[in-house]
């Protein structure tokens, strides 16, 4: 398979810059055998008494940092932590930076470049480490949003609660689980009101989600790891669920990934910590997700690809032309679509 079986025409105007409000009138596109236009608060009636969702609890970090290097304006996105208060960074300009060069940012936060990479990246080494630095960047910092929203001067006030979801609860992530966006207060009273049940795993979501592939033979592509964690009662719960015949509905990629990542042959699970780096394209042989929310994602994107595993490429490719010939929103704060998964063939 190559790069290009993946792609089609997205106008720049179909990505969202802001979510709905309130969150769960965003628009659902149901995939299956056919396409039906919803909201995300028809799902509740779209899920059967007894469907087990599983949503990711990761917590964004609001790790974009605005700064000086003397009397030149720095900024920095930290996008892995590498412990001891030190961080693999991208930053502009990052070309100027040298090892040893001293960054000032807000709130007195000072950090040095110890190393560049051969990627452009930067190691940060700053004057804190642990909840000292943790606070830090909850003070200072600004949520990483992907290049495709545009704010001046990074996300403003009300990004810091829209680009969190209602599941947050463990930081880690450099970026939002977009699925979980759409979820409500009022939306999860009318799914336990059903008789949905609920449990969380988690994945701290890394920058690599907005890396684009640059090889052609997708086969060539390296996925980038992501640390993932799925507690012995979550574990349990899932296998109970599978083990009953009850669907198990993913929240998100995110959520999807590490379910698979972990499920032996057999799709049974247990506790799991380490990292996640699965690359998922068509002809995957799932183990343990029946259904699948998710956003509508980029062009030639691992994600794309992902979404064409699970429902069926010709499927995915004419839902998606469906949904721009209808004025569905993209990515992060766009709308979403509920995937049935495809027969094997």
């Amino acid at each position: 398979m190559n790069l290009s079986d993946f792609d089609f025409d997205l106008p720049p105007a179909a990505i969202a810059q802001r979510p709905a409000l309130p969150r769960d009138v965003a628009r659902m596109l149901v995939v299956g055998e056919t396409l039906a236009d919803r909201t995300v608060r028809d799902l509740p009636g779209l899920l059967a008494p007894g469907d087990l969702l599983v949503c990711n609890d990761t917590k964004v970090i609001p790790v974009r940092l605005f700064g000086r290097r003397g009397e030149v304006g720095v900024e920095a996105t930290l996008i892995e932590d590498l412990g001891n208060g030190r961080w693999r960074a991208m930053a502009k300009p990052g070309r100027r930076l040298r090892p040893g060069h001293r960054l000032d940012f807000a709130g007195g936060l000072m950090a040095e470049v110890a190393g560049k990479g051969d990627d452009g990246t930067v190691t940060l080494a700053f004057d804190r480490a642990g909840a000292d630095l943790t606070a830090a960047l909850e003070a200072h910092g600004r949520m990483p949003l992907p290049p495709y929203i545009k704010r001046p001067q990074g996300g403003d006030v009300r990004d810091r609660d829209d680009y969190q979801t209602i599941f947050a609860a463990r930081p880690g992530a450099v970026a939002a689980p977009t699925a979980g966006l759409h979820f409500t207060p009022s939306l999860l009273e009318a799914l336990d009101a059903r008789g949905v049940a609920r449990t969380t795993v988690t994945l701290h979501v890394g920058a690599g989600t907005f890396l684009p592939v640059k090889t052609e033979r997708i086969a060539d592509h390296v996925m980038h790891a992501e640390a993932g964690e799925i507690s012995e009662a979550a574990a349990e719960t899932i296998d109970v669920a599978k083990a009953a015949g009850r669907r198990v509905v993913c929240i998100g990629t995110t959520s999807l990934r590490l379910l698979e990542a972990a499920a032996d042959t057999n799709g049974r699970l247990q506790p799991f910590a380490g990292d996640v780096d699965l690359f998922i394209t068509p002809g995957y042989r799932w183990k343990v997700a029946d259904l699948l929310l998710t956003n509508f994602h980029l062009p030639r994107s691992t994600l794309f690809m992902l979404v064409c595993a699970f429902a069926g490429t010709e499927r995915m490719k004419a839902a998606y032309a469906h949904a721009l010939a209808e004025g569905y929103r993209f990515y992060s704060y766009g709308d979403c679509c509920l995937l049935n998964r495809a027969p094997p063939t």
